[in-house]
């Protein structure tokens, strides 16, 4: 066990892109999630690029260039179009994977078309992984033929769980019936963000994909709930999910190595 905090936000503004669906009321500021991580005997992390500022990843390479690489990593957003150079600009920078915010009806792109084919291409060569943030309904459908593009797929806070009961719940259905999870990876993260307890999900979960591909992340500053939870109490919540060793998804995730 390394303790290792896979998802948390840093920004020093609050400067929303136009189109940005949220802006946050205040910063969160690099130093603020470092003095956690030092509180909660925390070793390292990854910072996710934050919706509202869309694919202008400069705050996030900014906060990745005074971190120590070898134990902190970023995920960003990208364009699809984006070029070989920008992307070797942020795998420079840390960047270990990219992420689709697909929440709230965003459209789903279609990995068949040779723009997205395009994209993937670029992740494989890299060795980035695509993280996914979708609702579970939506994303069940599509899990099959993402699993299947030859790049790791990270599916954040739980899958967003749409039915109360983990066994007819359609993401995890959707796992279930995965007859290769070996590119399959779920954050445990950002419970407060599905209406009902996750717990038995967490289990469900756990049953069907190994430990090694199960990461926790405290979600900071727990954006649009900060008055619902707090550092500590995700923090707790890690043990309580059952959650082991995240050495092996660290390395294989983000090139991390304690």
């Amino acid at each position: 066990m390394i303790d290792f905090d896979c998802h948390a936000h840093v920004y020093e503004t609050v400067t929303a892109v136009a189109g940005a669906r949220y802006s946050p009321a205040t910063p969160a500021p690099l130093q603020s999630w470092l003095d956690l991580q030092d509180q909660n005997d925390l070793k390292g992390g990854v910072i996710v690029q934050v919706s509202f500022l869309g694919t202008d990843n400069s705050e996030l390479c900014a906060a990745l260039a005074k971190l120590d690489p070898n134990r902190f990593a970023g995920v960003a957003v990208v364009p699809v179009d984006i070029s070989d150079a920008g992307l070797d600009h942020l795998v420079d920078a840390g960047v270990r994977g990219i992420r689709w915010n697909l929440v709230r009806g965003k459209a789903i792109p279609d990995v068949s078309t040779p723009k997205v084919q395009g994209l993937l291409a670029k992740l494989r060569q890299r060795d980035l992984h695509l993280e996914l943030h979708l609702e579970g309904p939506r994303l069940a459908p599509k899990l099959p033929q993402l699993v299947d593009q030859g790049v790791r797929i990270v599916v954040d806070h739980f899958g967003l769980p749409s039915d109360p009961d983990p066994k007819r719940d359609p993401m995890i259905r959707a796992t279930a019936s995965l007859t290769d999870v070996s590119m399959l990876y779920f954050k445990f993260s950002g419970h407060y963000r599905t209406a009902f307890d996750v717990m038995g999900h967490a289990h469900e979960i756990r049953s069907r994909i190994s430990d090694q591909h199960i990461v926790w992340g405290s979600d900071w500053p727990h954006t649009q709930h900060e008055k619902e939870t707090d550092f500590g109490a995700v923090r707790a919540l890690r043990d309580a999910w059952g959650i082991g060793s995240d050495g092996a998804a660290a390395s294989e995730l983000y090139n991390i190595n304690f």
